[in-house]
């Protein structure tokens, strides 16, 4: 008896439809991203295929736990990021999806003053396979849950660019930064702003490093100066609005940040002066919180939703496919402009 075709994947739609793997998945869960043409095309190539995404799931390894893998980091006090409560919904919805649930779990306790185990969690759950895969979202260099994850074999995907790491081979999904920044910049430029500074965090982060070289390259590409007109700091509020104190003094008329945390705190600077702003000083934020939509901030928002579609994706193909698929998706952000930065 000739045997059966393995069920089509992610990937053979992409390739039959000659497009790209987050193209496929906006046709299959946001079609008015696409063009038309784009969207019969891919549809046609799920047609052919009979791709679904939950055949696809039911053909997963057959010990299956039918569970995925994430854990939290430590609630970060007095700041404003929530992006990763955003991601948490967004990636439970997505497994859903495929019939997976998403299994939390923490590090471990960990005594005030002491480095949290960064493999603190994974080895419970490796020892016992009570997941199948984990999603990875600290993918910082040298970061030892990726290498280790690796040397054991155990599948995953993670939420971050390996960054300095050209030999990783595991899938990955992200968010341009760069670009989403680089936005903000010319944004603020066009309310007529000249003196954008740039209110960052501390040196040895591979994201914040990221998001200034957005702003560092539209100040060049506008002709704009940059010295005297940046800071790095600690993500708090309070560390922000001293921050953006000494860029006011330095005549800085607006300011893009790196987290809706600094520009929180570069907001409670500008009331201190009596500053009005969007009218006198502009003020972009970065992750588009629910502090940020409530306070009228300017903000880059993260495709977070989209984020976790691919990611789900990639595990199915990860787990169901023959041959490990590569998969290195980078998304592109937006910007959700509010009254922080406008002087209409």
């Amino acid at each position: 008896m000739e045997n059966p075709r393995p069920p089509a994947t992610l990937a053979d739609v992409a390739e039959r439809a000659g497009v790209s793997r987050q193209t496929v998945s906006n046709a299959i869960n946001n079609p008015d991203l696409l063009r038309p043409e784009t969207l019969v095309r891919v549809q046609d190539a799920i047609d052919a295929l009979g791709y679904t995404p939950n055949h696809a799931a039911r053909h997963l390894r057959t010990r299956s736990s039918r569970l995925v893998g994430l854990r939290l980091t430590p609630a970060q006090e007095f700041t404003a990021n929530m992006a990763m409560d955003r991601f948490v919904r967004a990636l439970v919805e997505a497994a859903r999806e495929v019939g997976y649930h998403v299994l939390l779990f923490s590090g471990g306790p960990v005594a005030e003053g002491d480095v949290p185990d960064p493999l603190g969690g994974y080895d419970d759950l490796l020892r016992s396979t009570a997941v199948d895969a984990f999603v990875v979202t600290d993918t910082y260099l040298g970061n030892p849950q990726t290498v280790e994850l690796a040397r054991r074999r155990a599948p995953f995907v993670a939420f971050g660019r390996p960054w300095d790491d050209p030999d990783a081979t595991h899938p990955w999904v992200d968010v341009d930064g760069s670009s989403g920044v680089a936005a903000a910049t010319t944004h603020v430029r066009g309310q007529g702003h000249e003196r954008i500074a740039w209110l960052g965090w501390e040196p040895g982060s591979r994201i914040g490093e990221d998001r200034r070289a957005g702003w560092f390259r539209a100040m060049a590409a506008h002709g704009l100066p940059t010295a005297g007109l940046e800071a790095a700091v600690a993500d708090s509020v309070d560390a922000g609005r001293a921050a953006a104190g000494v860029l006011l003094d330095n005549g800085a008329t607006a300011f893009v940040c790196a987290s809706d945390t600094l520009a929180v705190g570069a907001l409670h600077a500008l009331g201190d002066r009596g500053i009005a702003p969007g009218r006198d000083v502009a003020v972009v934020g970065f992750d588009d919180s629910q502090v940020a939509q409530v306070m009228g901030l300017t903000s880059v928002r993260q495709p977070l939703e989209q984020v976790a579609v691919e990611l789900v994706g990639a595990l199915t193909d990860l787990l169901s496919a023959a041959e490990h698929p590569d998969a290195e998706v980078l998304l592109t952000p937006s910007l959700e402009v509010r009254r922080s930065s406008t002087r209409g």
